[in-house]
């Protein structure tokens, strides 16, 4: 019988097929870059707030820089000093989130940490970058916008300053929603893939279908008081607003509505699963947005009537403050539930990725 020689098998050198990770799974980890978008926005966030924080500052120093005689704000004392500090504190918070939104740090930062200084800044931004637009389109059309009026009819600011300050905040508002959608699109982005249809059901969706119909319930009072508002109707406006309105206060009563109805429908769309072959992020952007607006617009006027000073005929009434409570409520009903479930979609993609990497470690 012939024998023949073999030489020993010689180990393997085909690598090992390459491990996806399961559907849903955070990206791996990249290095960290930066391109000229991020850049620029960055650079755009700073220098858009000089002129406000400029202005703020020469207040605080006496001056009167487009302030006019009989303006209530030569009136403000002490309450407009610390207001006015306390606005220039939060315009330095738009510096550090355009920090912190493109430096590798700010990948490491605790999402809650980023998440809700971004949802206030959203909320305070989105009213001014949609309202102030459509209100000088609504003037060059023939309305009746004009300068802002404080009391009876005294200026309050000089017409100049609005459109420095506003125009500071839109650029404000597109820097840094720009360099939010980036970071979060790296970040969270899986969070988001899919179809409205592929929300898996856990335990905490009847929470947030509960969630959903309480805030629709009390977010009739205040959409429909913006709504009537922006429609023309003085039911619960304080006597200075009912006698001194024009049209940049129907465009802003009617973006207010908008918005309400803009959460509402994010949140319903999220409880419910209806429009199952929408984008996910669809619902998502609405009820970002719309629940922003509402909540820290409704605190920060919450705020102003608490702290206002001037005529009683032009403070808030009674239904001004009740509205405005009823604001940051749909807006905590709609964020909160939503919040969690991001949460637990996060939760579970991790899971997924562990036990994909489990599998894979066993079989090796």
């Amino acid at each position: 019988m012939t024998t023949t020689n073999r030489a020993p098998a010689e180990p393997s050198t085909v690598p090992p097929p390459t491990q996806h990770p399961p559907p849903g799974a955070p990206p791996p980890t990249a290095p960290y870059r930066i391109g000229r978008v991020r850049s620029v926005a960055r650079v755009l966030a700073v220098v858009a707030c000089v002129p406000y924080v400029g202005l703020k500052l020469a207040w605080l120093a006496g001056s009167r820089a487009g302030i006019p005689d009989g303006s209530p704000l030569l009136d403000g004392g002490v309450v407009l000093a610390v207001g006015n500090a306390a606005t220039v504190l939060m315009v330095g918070c738009v510096v550090v989130l355009a920090l912190l939104l493109t430096r590798p740090w700010g990948l490491r930062v605790p999402a809650w940490l980023l998440v809700v200084p971004m949802w206030v800044a959203s909320g305070l931004l989105l009213p001014v970058m949609t309202a102030y637009p459509l209100q000088m389109a609504v003037r060059l059309l023939g309305g009746d916008g004009g300068q802002a009026s404080g009391g009876a009819g005294d200026p309050f600011l000089e017409p100049w300053v609005f459109g420095v300050v506003y125009g500071g905040f839109i650029l404000q508002g597109l820097a840094l929603g720009t360099l939010f959608a980036l970071y979060a699109r790296e970040r969270w982005g899986h969070l988001w893939q899919g179809r409205l249809r592929d929300l898996p059901r856990t335990p905490s969706s009847p929470v947030l279908r509960v969630a959903a119909v309480a805030a629709a319930l009390v977010a009739l009072a205040p959409g429909l008081a913006h709504l009537f508002w922006a429609a023309g109707s003085t039911a619960g406006l304080d006597e200075g607003r009912a006698a001194g309105r024009t049209s940049d206060f129907h465009v802003l009563e009617a973006v207010n509505a908008l918005f309400v109805a803009a959460a509402v429908t994010g949140v319903l769309l999220l409880a419910f699963r209806r429009g199952g072959r929408l984008p996910l992020r669809v619902p998502l952007v609405l009820v970002w947005a719309g629940s922003a607006q509402v909540a820290c617009w409704g605190g920060w006027l919450s705020i102003a009537a608490l702290v206002g000073a001037g005529d009683v005929a032009d403070r808030p009434t009674t239904p001004m403050v009740l509205i405005y409570a009823g604001q940051m409520l749909v807006g905590a009903l709609i964020a909160l539930p939503v919040a969690h479930l991001l949460a637990e979609r996060a939760a579970a993609s991790m899971s997924s990725g562990a036990r994909s990497g489990n599998r894979s470690g066993t079989r090796a």
